[in-house]
């Protein structure tokens, strides 16, 4: 069991630190504009798919993956529209950008799969080894937490935490919702399109239905961090999602090395979810009897 899981664990930390990703994507729309999204089922496979054909193309690595990160972001862009314009509450739009996202994603691709066995990545001008593309992907995480927690602090950063702290009151400070709602949802795909371009280059292929569920795959991943670091500061709040996914996916492997199928690591995944559902209300139930207590 335990040379079973030592195999996984560099697999896992590539798996987990392109999750991480995802899970950071989440947090913006979750978490500083308190605006549940579903797009991400449709950003993810679409930063996949456009990287995945514009490779097959002969594109630069480099370019394709960034101009895969712009068209998550203009996806987060149409679930923002659907929510201003059409009054639909952001979930029930990123389901419905998502659904449209599918049929896109075929066009891009031009069939449900695509093989990538000869094409060149990101990694590849660092060598194809497991070490390497650990290197990179934690350069690129260290880079957009970097780049998040810059802005977060800048004065549109602040406006944008306002806004999903409290939109009454920003309005009233004049602050546009509308322009700082786009801006979130803009950034929290275009992280997500990103995961998607780096896991078809990580792992030589793209497939339509790739997003199926990974909301639910990043939100536990935001939950395991927040349990274990808190959401006190701004620092935290950003550092949560990449460490939980991490985490998140070494218990997955961890799971597998004790011989469950892959097949059962999504009721595993809710479990876990329940799980930390269930601590952090019993943490929160503490905390109160003890301040009542005193």
């Amino acid at each position: 069991m335990f040379e079973i899981f030592r195999e996984l664990f560099a697999a896992g930390l590539v798996q987990g630190l392109v999750l991480g990703f995802i899970a950071l994507g989440a947090m913006i729309p979750f978490r500083l504009l308190n605006l549940p999204d579903l797009s991400p089922e449709g950003s993810f496979p679409l930063g996949g798919a456009l990287c995945a054909a514009l490779l097959l193309a002969g594109c630069n690595p480099w370019l394709a993956t960034l101009l895969a990160v712009l068209a998550g972001g203009l996806a987060g862009l149409g679930t923002a529209q659907i929510y201003l314009r059409l009054k639909v509450n952001t979930l029930l739009g990123g389901i419905i950008l998502s659904a449209m996202l599918y049929s896109i994603n075929l066009r891009i691709m031009g069939r449900p799969n695509l093989a990538l066995f000869e094409s060149q990545s990101i990694f590849g001008s660092f060598g194809e080894s497991l070490m390497a593309r650990i290197v990179i992907l934690l350069l690129l995480s260290g880079l957009a937490v970097t780049a998040l927690l810059w802005f977060l602090g800048t004065e549109k950063g602040l406006r944008l935490r306002v806004v999903g702290l409290n939109p009454n009151f920003a309005e009233k400070q004049g602050i546009g919702l509308s322009g700082y709602v786009c801006l979130g949802l803009f950034l929290g795909n275009a992280l997500t399109s990103l995961a998607g371009a780096l896991m078809v280059q990580n792992q030589k292929y793209a497939d339509v239905g790739m997003g199926v569920g990974i909301v639910i795959h990043a939100l536990a991943a935001i939950m395991i961090g927040e349990s274990l670091l808190g959401t006190r500061t701004l620092q935290a709040q950003i550092l949560a999602p990449m460490i939980g996914a991490v985490l998140y996916q070494q218990i997955q492997g961890m799971v597998i090395s004790f011989g469950l199928a892959p097949s059962d690591l999504k009721l595993v995944t809710g479990l876990i979810v329940l799980s930390t559902l269930a601590y952090r209300q019993y943490q929160g139930k503490s905390a109160s009897q003890s301040r009542l207590s005193t």
